[in-house]
């Protein structure tokens, strides 16, 4: 008689006969074969089985066996039997050997079926078939961090609500995926089970299930989670699903952050699978069986149950099945299987639960920048750089390293706040948000051995500051300080341009020097009043050409003195009046010639004295009039020649007295008439001769009388026609004649004579 259970192993198939078996599988679950075999061998070693597939064979009903297959991953010698050595063997699928391999590796732009997929393409052993109904989102960023492979594909199934179980058959075992009902069929040859209360009521070769528990739970009926995208951080992510039953109390509330996704409709999805996976067992089976065919992932209808409800399709979501054979086919004893069930109503859908752990990040750690050849700063819209990992051994130290990672800055706000990219190259602390390694958040930067600070420590420990460095080059800008007792000073450093704008006011205070040096050109711009005040002194520079410009009215006071030196020439134009006010003297010195031009009137006002002094020729040209006038006195003093020439009218009007005295000769002429009229009296003296002498007539006119006298000669005219000769010889001789007529008595008187024609 052929043994019912029988295993397949790399050994001989007459090298290990079954002698028991306990097997647990579930859905989402590895589970795990434990064999008890029973061999004539002693010296079967673990090395002959360990990693080798092995597959058992139930086959209590020879038109359909059943198989279960996996992995030695453990043997042992448990201790003897009679004849027999009595060895310990534990299979497990090809999935759970994924525990046995870590990794820390980066999924970009992925869907998790394609990661899933991606993780197990690695592993030779792996036999998968995917059964998905529906479409799954991109993950733009995706971490195994620290954890196995089986770690990390079992929470993100889980995590999408996609579940999975094994198939088997002779040649091995399949892992099936899936996330719908409606993808799951009837286990061959085990389609359904009449429900029989007591098994000594049932025909022998009948399967049959002999107890049935059915019950229901009170579970939430609701769920609530959110999460925040910083695109659109006003934007309500905020999403729900409720499905209450038919009995009180069934609508509490679940809510959750973060919810793991940036749509809404993701979130909506994330919901209704949360709803799901917590309701997956508000109804649910347990029930015994000595069917063989009862199948984790299969459908089985119940038959035969008093109750009629209970007569419906079911899922199985798990199973234990517990069998035991004779060491030998001429042994007493029976071979027989029991197994034990759990189940869900077919209409039910199944979800995962969520019980893998994410790994978190429990602290920062760093990274270096990395970015595109050739590049120093790779960025986008919102200073988001990328990175390379320590701990990832497939990057490319490029632009696709990782995801574009925020950076925490000193300030963010609206428009405003304060911005440093890290540059390639850089090493910057990662934190992650909630600990979560899809979430990596720059929050700070370090310096290494090849990126050292700006100032050689630990002698510059007394300077901090900021210096950047000229993208592409190998200037910098800086501002620094250092606060060397003493010493103190604050450096800044453009290396091109720099501007500065203040909206309102600037104060600076300097308590001791300043020194500004403009190397080029230098441009100041006030748009209103300009107030310069200077202690003591101050000096003015100009090595060229220095132009002032004053759109309205200038004014300069000095307290003291002020010397204006120009090495070549001087050019002043006033556009409208000048008054110069001089409260002393005012001396003017040139070396060489001055002219003074103006367009129209000139006018000069001297409180006390005027002295113009002219070491040769002066000269005076006025197209017009000229006047002087002089509140006091006026002296002109000519060392040499004076001449002065009158186009037309020239007027001298004193005050007072008025004198004109030559050291020699005295010329007065006129081209035309020439008069001098005296207020009062008015007189003419020569210290030698005087000669009056006229081209035509001499005219004296006098109101009173003319006296004419020389010595004692004396000739007086008077207003009332009298005139008197007077002399000590009077001759009158004319050249003709002489005619003496008077109007009355002619007297002539003499001494003793009077001669007539002598």
């Amino acid at each position: 008689m052929v043994a019912p259970f029988r295993l397949k192993t790399a050994l001989s198939d007459d090298d290990l006969r079954v002698h028991a078996c306990m097997s647990r599988e579930g859905l989402s679950e590895l589970g795990e074969t434990t064999l008890t075999l029973l061999s004539e061998r002693k010296d079967i070693r673990a090395a002959e089985l360990l990693g080798k597939p092995a597959t058992l064979t139930m086959a209590l009903r020879a038109d359909a066996p059943r198989h279960l297959g996996g992995y030695v991953t453990r043997f042992a010698l448990s201790g003897f039997e009679g004849k027999y050595s009595v060895y310990q063997m534990t299979l497990r699928p090809w999935l759970w050997l994924l525990t046995r391999t870590a990794d820390c590796r980066i999924f970009q732009e992925m869907a998790v079926p394609d990661i899933v997929k991606a993780v197990f393409d690695d592993h030779p052993v792996a036999r998968h078939e995917f059964r998905l109904q529906r479409p799954y989102r991109t993950w733009t960023y995706c971490v195994q961090y620290r954890e196995t492979d089986f770690n990390f594909v079992a929470r993100l199934l889980e995590n999408e609500g996609i579940y999975w179980y094994f198939t088997h058959d002779e040649g091995g075992h399949t892992l099936i995926l899936t996330d719908s009902a409606s993808a799951h069929d009837a286990a061959p040859g085990c389609e359904s089970l009449p429900f029989y209360g007591a098994a000594g009521n049932t025909p022998p070769a009948l399967e049959f299930v002999d107890a049935w528990t059915a019950q229901e739970s009170l579970k939430p009926g609701k769920i609530v989670i959110t999460d925040f995208d910083f695109e659109r951080p006003s934007t309500s992510l905020q999403t729900k699903q409720d499905r209450a039953r038919d009995y009180d109390l069934s609508d509490g509330e679940i809510f959750d952050y973060p919810g793991g996704y940036l749509q809404t409709g993701d979130g909506g999805q994330y919901a209704e699978d949360r709803l799901d996976e917590i309701q997956t067992a508000y109804a649910r089976v347990e029930g015994d069986t000595n069917a063989q065919g009862v199948a984790t992932g299969h459908l089985l209808t119940l038959t035969r149950h008093p109750r009629d409800d209970q007569n419906a399709g079911y899922l199985i979501t798990g199973t234990s099945i517990q069998l035991r054979q004779a060491a030998s086919e001429s042994a007493s004893g029976e071979s027989g299987l029991r197994c034990r069930f759990s189940a869900i109503p077919a209409d039910q859908q199944f979800r995962p639960e969520r019980r893998t752990p994410k790994p978190m990040a429990p602290g920062p750690q760093t990274a270096i920048v990395t970015g595109p050849s050739g590049e120093e700063i790779f960025t986008d819209r919102y200073g988001r750089v990328k990175v390379q990992f320590h701990w990832d051994r497939r990057g490319q130290r490029n632009e696709t390293s990782s995801c574009w990672i925020r950076v925490s800055q000193p300030w963010a706000g609206k428009g405003w706040g304060g911005v440093s990219i890290p540059r390639i190259g850089q090493e910057v602390v990662v934190d992650f948000v909630e600990g979560d390694p899809d979430q990596p958040l720059i929050t700070g930067r370090v310096y290494n051995a090849e990126s050292m600070p700006p100032y050689g420590l630990p002698a510059g420990a007394v300077v901090s500051g900021i210096k950047s460095k000229t993208h592409k080059g190998a200037g910098y800008n800086e501002l620094s300080m250092d606060d060397t007792a003493g010493k103190e000073k604050i450096t800044i450093h453009g290396q091109y341009d720099m501007g500065t704008t203040v909206e309102h006011d600037q104060t600076s205070t300097i308590h001791n020097n300043r020194t500004d040096q403009v190397d080029v050109d230098d441009s100041e711009t006030v748009g209103n009043n300009q107030t310069q005040s200077v202690g003591v002194n101050q000096s003015l520079t100009v090595g060229s050409n220095q132009d002032i410009s004053v759109g309205a009215n200038r004014s300069k006071s000095i307290g003291a003195n002020e010397t204006l030196t120009v090495g070549a020439n001087q050019v002043e134009s006033v556009a409208a009046t000048r008054t110069l006010t001089v409260g002393a003297a005012d001396t003017q010195s040139f070396g060489s010639t001055q002219t003074v031009t103006v367009s129209l009137m000139k006018a000069e006002t001297i409180g006390a004295v005027y002295a113009l002094t002219v070491g040769a020729a002066m000269n005076h040209a006025v197209g017009a009039a000229l006047m002087q006038e002089v509140g006091a006195a006026k002296v002109v003093a000519v060392g040499g020649l004076s001449s002065e020439t009158v186009g037309a009218s020239k007027s001298v009007t004193a005050g007072s007295t008025m004198s004109h005295q030559s050291g020699k000769n005295m010329s007065q002429k006129t081209g035309a008439s020439y008069a001098a009229d005296a207020a009062d009296k008015m007189s003419f003296k020569s210290g030698n001769n005087y000669l009056v002498d006229s081209g035509a007539k001499v005219g004296v006119q006098a109101k009173d009388e003319i006296v004419l006298k020389c010595g004692s000669a004396e000739l007086i005219l008077k207003s009332n026609g009298d005139i008197t000769l007077k002399g000590k010889e009077i001759t009158v001789q004319g050249s003709g004649k002489v005619n003496i007529k008077a109007g009355g008595d002619l007297n002539l008187k003499g001494g003793p004579n009077i001669k007539q024609n002598s």
